[in-house]
């Protein structure tokens, strides 16, 4: 164990991408099985601990300084594994510390009863960077600046493999990996991949804008709609089917009618919507079914699951991903016309002349559900990862409003010590006849770091209230909110929800009785 936190922590003070990598190939190389394996689950997010979550974890550190203590050193250090690993301290009677392989393999066996025992007896035996480290196993936030990809690219470091054949692979292995390893070492045969019904590592698109598009020849390439849902992969072989996110979660459990209408065996790529009557809903419809494990009939019947499929990658057992998209796409369109299916069907080719021409549709295209165009080469491979060149994502502009800062709450990690968590509201009428703000919308980013502190300074210096963490201020600083897209919600005070909210500009120059209203909001919806 204390090897693996000695892994994090440096990972932790690494903003090097590279550096990064040469950190976790260096520790798989040294690291015995079944402890490198194990680690590299935890860096892919490929390990869960149902018996020890945060609220045990937070009642470890009340009973140890008392409620209002640990809660305020919380709030001032901002994270949960930080914070008790700070105030415990070592017991040098609780024995050698475990290795992360005794760590992990324990907690699978143990109960809810036996976990608070056992995690208590291991942070005594542990020095501060390995209570961290332990404890930030246990809560899945590793918060060390590592992807997926990265972890699986020095494992395939370690064997000279490229990492899409690790890719290729992945989604047949279980931890602790052991088969894995002895492959990349030349002790064992390639793991077998299942192929056909597991998840392909999917190909990604570069932002592009109008003035780069100039530099590409349209001949090149072919467009289609960017659709407001989730980007999946249908996945079927043998009578096993799934339905994957982009990044390889099954998510399966929440949407049974899709897995219900597959009856190919293949992996066909597109984005997951919620369609009525041919209209695809807006995206908060599609976020009552997402992180669900289980959809009651109702739910099924009012927000209606559709995969509305752009590419084929495995068809009828044979790989297609070496084909060019022209190739692929005649495939696909064939194998729909004699197969349609009630929960599938093809994204549309929007046909253009030239990028003048394109530019023209992009902005008439004001439909709910588009964000926007795609760009693929017609002669491109399906490659995984985010290739230089191939496919480009044409984002429509975004919305903006001017709404009025209302609280505001400390961030973690990092940025603990500022307020970094913004609401913000917009003007409706009031009972009383008068106006009021009432919340529309949360935005963690987009400011700079001179901008975050100049925030944090604001809320501290304009703070009218506290409720725990949060701080009400002055109805006084506007921020101009962008947004991609916005729909009606009952489950929000002010009856909207907007997508993906960000801070575009502070307004210190408009009074925050010129904001936006509601009703000015409910303009964009479509």
């Amino acid at each position: 164990m204390q090897a693996f936190a000695q892994l994090l922590d440096a990972l932790s003070f690494q903003p090097a991408r590279n550096a990064k990598l040469r950190l976790i190939e260096a520790y798989l190389r040294v690291t015995p099985d079944p402890d490198r394996g194990w680690a590299l689950a935890a860096l892919t997010g490929g390990l869960d601990f149902p018996a020890a979550k945060p609220a045990l974890l937070r009642s470890f550190g009340e009973d140890r300084i008392g409620a209002e203590l640990f809660h305020l050193s919380y709030d001032y250090v901002g994270d949960l594994a930080e914070t008790l690993a700070l105030i415990w301290e070592i017991d040098p009677a609780a024995g050698p510390p475990p290795t992360l392989g005794e760590v992990v393999e324990t907690l699978q066996r143990a109960t809810r009863i036996q976990t608070p025992a056992i995690l208590k007896h291991w942070l005594d035996a542990l020095d501060s960077t390995g209570r961290w480290a332990l404890l930030k196993l246990l809560t899945g936030a590793l918060r060390i600046g590592v992807s997926a990809r990265l972890a699986k690219q020095a494992a395939a470091n370690i064997g000279d493999r490229p990492v899409s054949e690790i890719e290729d692979v992945w989604h047949g292995l279980s931890a602790p990996y052991r088969p894995l390893f002895d492959w990349l070492a030349g002790q064992g045969p390639r793991p077998q991949s299942n192929m056909g019904g597991a998840y392909v590592p999917a190909m990604l698109a570069n932002a592009i804008d109008r003035a780069e598009l100039d530099t590409l020849d349209p001949a090149h390439f072919r467009a289609e709609w960017k659709w407001d849902g989730i980007r999946v992969q249908v996945a079927s072989s043998g009578g096993v089917k799934r339905l994957y996110s982009r990044a390889g979660e099954d998510v399966s459990n929440a949407f049974p009618d899709i897995i219900e209408a597959i009856d190919f065996d293949g992996v066909l790529d597109g984005e997951l919507l919620v369609r009525r009557e041919e209209a695809v809903a807006p995206f908060n419809d599609l976020q009552q079914r997402l992180n669900r494990k289980s959809v009651t009939p109702k739910m099924l019947k009012e927000h209606p699951a559709h995969v509305r499929l752009y590419d084929a990658l495995w068809l009828e057992g044979e790989d297609l991903r070496g084909l060019s998209f022209d190739e692929r796409r005649a495939r696909l369109e064939a194998w729909m016309t004699m197969h349609p299916r009630q929960r599938f069907d093809l994204s549309p080719l929007v046909r253009f002349t030239d990028w003048a021409h394109l530019a023209g549709l992009r902005e008439e295209m004001r439909q709910d559900g588009i964000e926007g165009l795609m760009l693929k080469r017609g002669d491109s491979p399906y490659v995984a990862g985010r290739p230089k060149g191939p496919w480009f994502k044409w984002k429509r502009d975004p919305m903006l409003a001017d709404c009025v800062l209302m609280y505001a709450q400390r961030g973690h990690g990092k940025r603990s010590s500022f307020y970094s968590d913004f609401t913000f509201g917009c003007w409706r009428p009031s009972a009383e006849g008068r106006r009021e703000l009432a919340p529309v919308g949360k935005a963690y980013f987009g400011f700079t770091d001179e901008e975050l502190r100049w925030l944090d300074k604001w809320v501290r210096d304009h703070t009218t209230n506290r409720f725990g963490p949060v701080r009400e201020v002055e109805h006084k600083l506007v921020l101009e909110i962008a947004f991609d897209g916005i729909g009606r919600s009952t489950r929000h005070k002010s009856g909207v929800a907007m997508r993906f909210p960000r801070i575009n500009r502070i307004r210190t120059d408009k009074p925050a009785d010129e904001a936006d209203t509601v009703d000015n909001l409910l303009r964009f919806v479509p």
